[in-house]
């Protein structure tokens, strides 16, 4: 855990606007300072999303994807994935993530549309979008809202409606329960999500 961490939020055309534009707003909510990134080849950093939202990117991922990050965020929408399993540039830059033990966190079609084809995580239980669960191995398949696998350090959960269980979860790794708690505060949160209020481990 860490007070200055910082996070490497990768974009495509196609990537699902609300886990992408709702994890960056809770990181930073936390303190964690965030780094947008588009896979684009070109080097493009406009981002057409899945729902026709322009983001515009920080940079291009080949230019700080050998960065220190303490973690890199895929979001979904099954496009923005396809563009991310498709980037050989994207899938050794979480390749190394993994290697060097921190954080790949991916949410809704991310995990079974680029995790998995790679075999990125041999060993790892996940979650994704339940439309799309037969992406997932079995045996590797989680029916939770968010999971994380400490093992591996894998961080994934499964569409949009979770994208604040996701973040706050990632607040809550990179910077503890109390900071996680202090951001869930001021979103007056829907009933059923964990607003880390107390320690039970819902999303555990």
């Amino acid at each position: 855990m860490s007070a200055n961490a910082s996070v490497l939020v990768c974009l495509a055309h196609g990537t699902e606007e609300t886990e992408a534009v709702t994890t960056i707003d809770l990181l930073v909510r936390g303190g964690i300072a965030v780094t947008t990134a588009s896979v684009s080849e070109s080097g493009e950093r406009e981002v057409v999303c899945s729902r026709g939202v322009r983001l515009l990117a920080d940079t291009a991922l080949i230019e700080v994807a050998d960065n220190d990050f303490a973690a890199i965020v895929l979001p979904g929408g099954l496009q923005g994935a396809k563009a991310f399993r498709d980037s050989p540039l994207l899938v050794e830059t979480v390749r190394q993530f993994h290697l060097s033990g921190r954080i790949v966190a991916a949410i809704c079609a991310a995990a079974g549309t680029v995790l998995v084809p790679h075999d990125l995580f041999p060993v790892g239980n996940m979650t994704g979008f339940p439309g799309l669960k037969e992406t997932i191995p079995a045996e590797k398949w989680v029916e939770k809202r968010v999971v994380w696998d400490p093992r591996v350090n894998l961080l994934t959960s499964q569409g949009p409606g979770t994208a604040i269980d996701f973040a706050l979860k990632l607040v809550d790794l990179l910077c503890g329960k109390q900071k996680a708690g202090e951001v869930a505060s001021q979103l007056v949160l829907a009933a059923g999500i964990y607003d880390y209020r107390d320690t039970s481990p819902l999303t555990a």
